[in-house]
């Protein structure tokens, strides 16, 4: 698409990024039942946050769990320069499936209702993770690692102290409007499995690790809980 042609389609208005990941979390979701949580304030704005939210999905699929998917690491407005770029922004979004974890926190949805065990940890590790791409200017790939320094959820006793990053086994890509969009999906990692990692840190030992869990964890779902090692 050209700029002309973006123009002509788009309005300064318009959220093109937005519409698509909208459009793709559509397809596997019910969006009625979509809980999304905007940002505090925006990094652009002065404050913290560098992603513009997070949306929650639950999921019966494989084990039940959280699905969380962020927006903002791709180009989600009205952006005619974009239309003509490769990857939408950092070209990836950060998503995440989380088993429910006692310790959560209850929240309230718009219509009142009480969702148990909202796992608000995992959109704080999504902002954090935000911070240090937009700060550093280095992004993540499928295969990539990165410590936490602290156990995944903070103040919990967790073997988790790390996040490998897969492609989404549902979400996948999309091209949008803004360029090509890659779902991220982070998978927590032991200290065991982030030093074996660690000894060669190439791409081809991550997809290693991510395979063998795979085998009894096909939606690679994060559990705080767990304490099966796979290294």
């Amino acid at each position: 698409m050209t700029q002309e042609e973006y123009k002509a389609k788009f309005s300064e208005d318009d959220a093109p990024g937005w519409d698509a990941i909208e459009g793709a979390l559509g397809k596997i979701y019910d969006l009625a039942n979509e809980r999304h949580y905007s940002s505090q304030l925006h990094a652009s704005l002065g404050g913290e946050d560098y992603l513009a939210g997070v949306s929650i999905f639950d999921s019966i699929k494989g084990a039940t769990h959280r699905h969380v998917v962020s927006f903002g690491m791709s180009e989600l407005y009205y952006d005619p320069q974009s239309a003509q770029e490769e990857f939408s922004g950092w070209g990836f979004e950060f998503s995440m499936r989380v088993a429910p974890f006692a310790d959560d926190p209850d929240s309230e949805s718009g219509d009142g209702s009480v969702i148990p065990h909202e796992p608000f940890w995992a959109i704080s590790l999504m902002q954090n993770l935000a911070k240090y791409v937009y700060s550093s200017k280095k992004w993540f790939e499928a295969y990539h690692f990165i410590p936490t320094n602290s156990p995944l959820r903070l103040n919990t006793v967790t073997k988790l102290v790390g996040v490998v990053f897969a492609p989404d086994p549902v979400l996948g890509g999309i091209d949008t409007p803004n360029g090509r969009v890659e779902f991220l999906q982070m998978v927590g990692i032991t200290q065991r499995e982030l030093d074996w990692l660690r000894e060669d840190p190439s791409v081809g030992r991550v997809e290693r690790l991510i395979n063998m869990m795979r085998k009894d964890n096909p939606l690679l779902i994060t559990d705080l809980k767990r304490t099966k090692e796979y290294v």
